[in-house]
């Protein structure tokens, strides 16, 4: 059985630490230049297709 690499207990952690991981195990914010950046991959997609069709 694999042993934990000291100073990962749960108890030892900072309470802010804890709140901190527990918003981002929830499935956290997107972040805007992800969704612009998909936006733009997506139009630039329609473009060469248009293009080529």
């Amino acid at each position: 059985m694999a042993v934990d690499p000291p100073g990962t207990d749960p108890d030892d952690r900072d309470p802010r630490e804890r709140g901190l991981m527990r918003r981002s195990v929830d499935g956290g914010a997107m972040s805007p230049w992800l969704i612009i950046g998909g936006i733009a991959l997506i139009g630039l997609a329609v473009y060469v297709l248009s293009a080529v069709f």
